[in-house]
């Protein structure tokens, strides 16, 4: 259950916060601006590459670096393949996890690292074997940890991570792994870098405009706005006791969908589901139709309403990068949705934003939803 009147109560908020999490998002605009700063110092708008990579791999823990590389192979628009390295281990935390490079890995390749925790001994052996493979490695990480040490020695280029004064105040025990915020802290860097060679059009000016994008969203999305008016708090609300279906429209709101069921799962505790439309139709069409459906099970006049709890029901949320155009598949979704009694959320993003300002939008809105149901849902519960 979510408690809707704590979502208008932001000292309540700030209370139930104890690990910093709307804080976090609120300072992504920071964030973005430090890590500019931050590669500029490393020498990323000094290189003079020869050209573009034949391949992007790119590795880290979950949720951030799958992520990061979910949002190149969107905003490259399919310049370059972008390769997604998942990990191996006994368990998901630092030490355990080993990744490995493809065998076709070699000098052609571009290997980046979204690492926040730079103690991680196999993020090291990685750089080692892409050295020996001889492909160039870009990390962004903590100054002065072992894994920036490695990457020195490897010849590759080693980025300091951008922080916060707050961050060292919620670095505790329960703490998420990686909380919202955190991806603009590494993905920055890297869209620096992927301007410098060709791959991505991201400028110093469109990253100035991107972050004030985020402080735009931080201060419409924030727990001083009102819910009536509060884009993140609405989403909240409608999507709180359901299970949210989320149907995106085009490349870039897809990276975004597929991360909002991340964090909703991972840091809110909610089932969600995402795909792409059209073919989310057909992925989740007996969703609708099935125990999950709004109209499935009516109410029983003698269910104990005190004791049982309510059942999940499938809501859709449209989630696009602008207004539908004469091909999309958005009506006839929200028309299916309607027909079987399902609920239906959008989000759009601002159609005059570039791809990548339409990226912002988009993720820090669905970050302060995740977060809200995160507080509200476990006061409410």
């Amino acid at each position: 259950m979510l408690d809707e009147s704590l979502l208008d109560a932001p000292e309540a908020l700030a209370e139930a916060d104890r690990y910093g999490l709307l804080r976090a998002v609120a300072e992504s605009g920071a964030r973005v601006r430090t890590a500019a700063r931050n590669a500029a110092e490393a020498g990323i708008p000094d290189l003079a590459p020869d050209g573009r990579p034949r391949t992007v791999l790119v590795a880290g823990p979950a949720p951030a670096a799958p992520c990061v590389a979910d949002l190149f192979g969107a905003l490259g628009g399919g310049s370059c393949p972008v390769t997604s390295i998942r990990p191996t281990g006994v368990a998901p935390v630092p030490g355990a996890l080993r990744w490995s490079l493809p065998g076709w890995t070699g000098p052609l390749d571009l290997l980046l690292l979204a690492a926040p925790d730079g103690a991680d001994t196999g993020l090291a052996e990685l750089v080692e074997n892409a050295y020996r493979r001889g492909c160039s490695v870009v990390g962004v990480t903590p100054a002065g940890s072992p894994l920036a040490d490695a990457l020195t020695q490897a010849r590759g280029l080693a980025v300091p991570l951008a922080t916060t004064p707050y961050d060292g105040e919620f670095d505790v025990e329960g703490a998420p792994p990686a909380a919202p915020g955190t991806l603009w802290s590494l993905l920055t860097p890297l869209l620096v870098l992927a301007d410098r060679i060709g791959l991505i059009n991201a400028p110093a000016d469109e990253l100035s405009r991107l972050a004030d994008k985020l402080d735009q969203v931080a201060a419409e999305c924030g727990p001083a706005a009102a819910t009536y008016g509060n884009p993140a708090k609405t989403l909240a609300a409608e999507l709180a006791d359901s299970l949210p279906l989320i149907w995106t429209e085009g490349t870039v709101a897809g990276a975004v969908g597929r991360h909002f069921a991340t964090v909703l799962t991972g840091l809110a505790g909610r089932p969600a589901l995402a795909a792409e439309l059209p073919e989310a139709l057909t992925a989740h069409g007996m969703l609708l139709a099935g125990a999950l459906a709004a109209g499935a099970d009516p109410d029983d006049f003698f269910r104990d309403r005190v004791e049982q709890p309510e059942t999940l029901r499938a809501r859709a949320l449209l989630l696009r990068e602008g207004p539908p155009g004469p091909l999309s598949a958005a009506p006839t979704a929200r028309d299916l949705a309607l027909e079987r009694d399902t609920p239906v959320s959008e989000l759009e993003a601002e159609s005059e934003g570039s791809p990548l300002e339409n990226a912002a939008q988009l993720l820090a809105t669905t970050d302060f939803a995740a977060v809200y149901l995160a507080l509200a849902g476990a006061e409410g519960s």
